[in-house]
């Protein structure tokens, strides 16, 4: 009898706390779900790629991903720019001075390129407000690791100065070469980290892709936790399918944001899944509070 009087009471308790929140006690759960939803708990700075919302214009992504408590978006370049500021929203990994993920800095004869647009694009990053710039190492086409790296360090020398003046990070993207990206070099956490430590420095960065490095190298929290120093951004999919993040995969997303976080990391995590729910806001939603530990 006490332990049914105690879940009475409790149960009072609770209604009484939503009458006074202005929320019905009669109203089921699913309508309470806007009110989870924005209640984060501020420990992740949330982001989401364009791309994988690319059905949906860019101003009603920028709307419900606020609802949700996003507070950036990934992959924008600056004709997008505007569209974000106008919601309030960050651009957390902006990219428009690529060539393409194939044709990168380990290719000497796309430096001239890459050179060329990046001295340009840094400028106007930092003069929008933003920190971080995508690049890619390009594809091997038969050239070895050690080769990649001479390449690449010989042309992102010579933009790194530039980088540094306007304080912009230059962030290579890890990405897997098994399944998404064949031939792609830069598909593991230590030639990655080989490049930063002979660029030495503070404004090359490396975006690690939980899911790409999944499939290539796996031991993903450990790589994290002895190699933080060296990233500066994230991003999330469900492994295998690169779909939502939930129990239908094989990572389990909260331990990996715990230990991101334990490295200090003050960044941002940004999802980036290929929705198969035709309700993609919702399993954005999700994802996000999987991922808001």
């Amino acid at each position: 009898m006490e332990s049914e009087l105690s879940r009475r009471s409790a149960l009072k308790n609770i209604v009484a706390g939503t009458a006074a929140l202005g929320v019905s006690a009669a109203l089921p759960a699913f309508a309470l779900e806007p009110y989870k939803s924005t209640m984060l708990k501020g420990n992740v700075n949330h982001s989401v790629c364009r791309w994988c919302f690319g059905s949906i214009d860019l101003d009603t992504l920028c709307i419900e991903a606020k609802k949700i408590g996003i507070k950036a978006i990934d992959l924008v370049g600056p004709n997008d720019w505007a569209t974000l500021k106008k919601h309030g929203l960050y651009s957390s990994m902006c990219n428009g001075a690529e060539i393409s993920i194939p044709d990168g800095w380990n290719d000497p004869k796309f430096h001239a390129t890459l050179i060329k647009n990046y001295s340009e694009m840094i400028p106007k990053v930092a003069e929008a407000g933003y920190k971080q710039l995508i690049c890619f190492s390009g594809n091997r086409r038969g050239k070895d690791d050690e080769t990649g790296l001479k390449n690449c360090v010989e042309g992102l020398k010579q933009i790194l100065p530039i980088a540094e003046k306007h304080n912009v990070v230059v962030v290579m993207e890890l990405l897997n070469s098994k399944v998404n990206h064949g031939d792609y070099q830069c598909d593991n956490t230590p030639w990655g980290v080989e490049l930063c430590k002979r660029l030495g420095s503070e404004n090359f960065k490396l975006l690690y892709d939980i899911y790409h490095m999944q499939i290539d190298e796996g031991n993903v929290i450990s790589t994290i936790t002895n190699n933080h120093q060296y990233i500066s951004h994230y991003h999330t999919a469900g492994v295998p399918g690169r779909n939502e993040i939930d129990d239908t995969q094989e990572l389990f997303y909260p331990a990996i944001i715990k230990a991101i976080l334990a490295t200090g990391f003050k960044g941002y995590l940004a999802q980036e899944f290929i929705p198969k729910n035709k309700d993609g806001i919702k399993s954005l939603r999700e994802a996000v509070n999987i991922c808001d530990v």
